[in-house]
């Protein structure tokens, strides 16, 4: 039973980097003596680790806060925070303490690690704590030992991003990039990997550029080589990449590592060259058709999924045709596809030719209607295959099946229970949908 007021629940919005924040800091209050919750009223701290990438994300965050006051009117020693990519941006530290005043913590994405000290200052000082730095400090390789999460676990491998591009907000809240050094993900994985895990997904906003500011011969190739060596890891995946950056070394290591899964997402964004310089994207069309002809021959079977934005100012109606003609063209197995957002502090939101909302949802159907024709002709394809899942846990829609990925990250589902999860089952697939593969155990 924990202390009174030693309890936390955590809400994550957003990505992967931002799902692996929220495990670091359940992994410091843990060894802080707090305990998790499932309920928010259980909670004496209750933490929203936030995303500002589109402006809805930020909306969420406010209507949260709004039906967590009332808990606060219950309990006055309940601590609220909030922290991660939304605080971050300058001038949201203050405009959040306007808007809801109740929160005691705001909590920037460069020293997340600090929680339980600022926490303890709150219960103190009997005040609310502000630590948002507008610089990012030496990178905290000193926290508690992380503790497995079931079979698959995230590895954060950098912080922060380089490129800029024009509609991302991500640079200015996360800062510059820094690679954690090899020795530190290495033991991290191992750990890990000694609790259970058997498949790992390294992250980063550009995982491919992991090592150019460590000061010697480290490249993200050569981390993947040594992460695939690890003893009892049987799946390996990254994400994300970016495609101006993935070399064809990087390409021929790949296609040698055994333990490497058969998908890549390669966000793309534009097919015109014209938009994809107006993001500062770095490549052109060419180069990643290119690159895609290059992983298909040397990776076969490899799934390749993608992120692609409609609406971006400027666009034109040629423009967007561009797109679609690359998504035909590349077939693609998934896409997550987006309207453009404009973000305050990004250097898009200036540009003239700001698209109409209507003209940006037009297109926006348009070319869901395209990518989901392709996804489901691919899932349609693999019906009568045996592929391996490896099994995340019982089905949200029926508890008489589990769900989980293939190695090329297909989602199947099929008849079984909670023991199997976290094992990896060889699956018969027996009928496609666009977003999933339904099948039954080979086994049985």
């Amino acid at each position: 039973m924990a202390a009174p007021g030693k309890t936390f629940k955590i809400i994550t919005y957003g990505c992967q980097m931002n799902q692996r924040d929220s495990e670091m800091m359940a992994d410091l209050l843990q060894a802080a003596g707090y305990e998790p919750v499932a309920d928010l009223e259980d909670a004496g701290v209750i933490i929203l680790d936030t995303c500002c990438v589109r402006e809805k994300a930020e909306n969420k965050v406010y209507g949260k806060l709004g039906q967590i006051e009332r808990f606060k009117s219950a309990n006055q020693d309940l601590i609220i925070a909030v922290a991660g990519c939304m605080v971050q941006q300058p001038g949201m530290a203050a405009r959040i303490r306007q808007q809801a005043p109740y929160v005691d913590l705001l909590l920037g994405t460069h020293n997340l690690h600090e929680l339980p000290r600022l926490l303890a200052a709150v219960k103190e000082l009997h005040q609310p704590q502000v630590a948002v730095p507008t610089e990012e400090g030496p990178l905290a390789e000193d926290l508690p030992q992380r503790r497995a999460r079931g079979a698959r676990a995230f590895v954060t491998i950098t912080y922060g991003c380089n490129n800029y591009c024009t509609y991302c907000i991500v640079p200015y809240v996360r800062g510059r990039e820094r690679s954690r050094r090899p020795e530190a993900i290495l033991k991290e994985v191992a750990d890990l990997v000694s609790q259970g895990v058997i498949e790992i997904t390294l992250l980063g906003q550009n995982v491919n550029s992991y090592g150019h500011d460590l000061g010697e011969a480290t490249t993200f190739a050569g981390l993947l080589t040594r992460v695939n060596a690890v003893q009892g890891l049987q799946r390996l995946r990254y994400i994300t990449s970016h495609p101006g950056d993935f070399t064809p070394a990087l390409v021929a290591t790949i296609s040698r590592l055994d333990r490497v899964c058969e998908h890549v997402h390669l966000p793309v964004q534009a097919g015109s060259n014209r938009i994809l310089e107006l993001m500062h994207r770095g490549y052109t069309r060419e180069h990643y058709l290119d690159l895609v002809a290059s992983l298909r021959a040397r990776i076969p079977g490899i799934s390749l999924t993608t992120d692609l934005i409609v609406g971006f100012p400027g666009e034109t109606e040629a423009d967007f045709l561009a797109t679609l003609d690359l998504v035909a063209e590349v077939q693609f197995d998934n896409a997550f596809t987006f309207m453009y957002s404009p973000r305050q502090g990004t250097v898009a939101a200036t540009l003239p030719g700001q698209l109409p909302l209507a003209v940006k949802k037009e297109r926006l159907q348009r070319l869901m209607a395209v990518q989901n024709r392709i996804s489901l002709t691919k899932n349609e394809s693999m019906v009568g295959q045996v592929v391996e899942v490896l099994v995340e846990g019982p089905s949200k829609t029926d508890p008489a099946r589990v769900s989980g990925r293939t190695r090329t990250n297909k989602l199947v589902i099929f008849p079984g229970d909670a023991s199997l999860t976290g094992r990896l089952v060889n699956v018969r697939v027996t009928q496609a949908q666009t977003w999933l593969l339904k099948g039954e155990s080979s086994h049985g």
